[in-house]
């Protein structure tokens, strides 16, 4: 299995961007997907993750900008992201899990907010 995240790059302060992640090598259905960040010298924090059901679940400091949907039939996860801040300035990384496997990780996408 191997995932591919895209739609990372450069935005101003207040903009948006929309990553995706598309799952291939198994026609699986992954009962959890998702998304992580790390900033420089930071640890790994969850932004958001999406169950196979569509119950998502945000980090407090993102609902209300950002979203996270879904494409079963595609192995693909996007994460919206509205109203950008500097401090999100990260490597983007997503996730995916199958019900009795570790999870698989995309390679990271980054996405840098300027002031």
């Amino acid at each position: 299995v191997q995932l591919q995240a895209s739609g990372g790059g450069l935005v101003q302060a207040g903009g948006s961007l929309r990553l995706s992640c598309a799952a291939s090598g198994t026609q699986s259905s992954f009962i959890i997907m998702g998304w992580y960040r790390q900033a420089p010298g930071k640890q790994r924090e969850l932004v958001a993750s999406i169950t196979s059901t569509g119950s998502a679940n945000l980090q407090d400091s993102v609902k209300g900008r950002f979203t996270i949907s879904r494409e079963n039939a595609k192995n693909t996860v996007y994460l919206q992201m509205n109203s950008l801040k500097p401090e999100e300035t990260a490597v983007y990384y997503c996730f995916m899990k199958l019900l009795s496997a570790s999870p698989y990780w995309g390679q990271g996408t980054q996405v840098t907010v300027s002031s």
